[in-house]
């Protein structure tokens, strides 16, 4: 008894645990989903496992996780509509937009701000994948946090994020391991594609 007890207990979901978002590809393996619970994240792919549990789907607005045979559906709060593929005809040369010129950081507010906003932008953010036939073209910003720090570095709603100081953005891995790399850099160089037009961001750190 005490052991089926303790077989429950292990097994089980926890209370807290909330999938933050989703990002789903045509092939289910490369689809991704960013799961919470207490002061842990953790970005997980088909068939990891996480907070006890194995993930089992990767939905367009839930992630299904099996803990000890039973099966946990968790919703986002609000799922994306669905973004349809960007074209990828010649595109003009980009363009620095005016509302949003260039920007200049304190290197050290940065790091603070990120220490401070990483769990809202991680729970008000949504980025869908943009595709071109078979490929991912970039990820579109269906949703930010306003007054965060992307939203002061000049993204916007609806932009679809291309290209990060030259690097393609193809996937969500490309995406994640800038992040090291970035952290050594001087000036950052957004390239967006917005109202169909590419826009260039650039955020200079001192």
């Amino acid at each position: 008894m005490l052991a089926a007890l303790l077989l429950a207990t292990f097994s089980a979901a926890p209370p807290d645990l909330v999938a933050l978002g989703v990002v789903v590809s045509p092939r289910a393996e490369a689809s991704v989903a960013i799961l919470r619970s207490g002061s842990r994240t953790r970005v997980v792919r088909l068939g990891e496992t996480a907070f006890g549990g194995r993930v089992a789907a990767i939905g367009e607005g839930s992630v299904s996780l099996d803990f000890g045979g039973a099966r946990v559906e968790l919703r986002l709060a609000a799922a994306p509509a669905p973004l349809a593929a960007a074209a990828a005809p010649a595109r003009p040369d980009p363009l620095e937009d005016p509302a949003t010129p260039a920007r200049e950081m304190s290197r050290d507010e940065v790091q603070r701000r990120l220490a401070l906003e990483t769990p809202r932008i991680l729970t008000e953010t949504t980025i869908i994948p943009v595709q071109d036939e078979q490929h991912v073209t970039g990820f579109a910003l269906t949703r930010i946090p306003e007054g965060s720090l992307l939203s002061d570095a000049g993204l916007r709603p609806g932009d679809v994020l291309t290209a990060i100081n030259d690097v393609p953005i193809d996937s969500l891995t490309t995406l994640m391991a800038l992040w090291p790399r970035l952290q050594n850099e001087s000036r950052l160089n957004a390239l967006v594609m917005r109202d169909g037009r590419p826009v260039s961001l650039t955020v200079t750190l001192r």
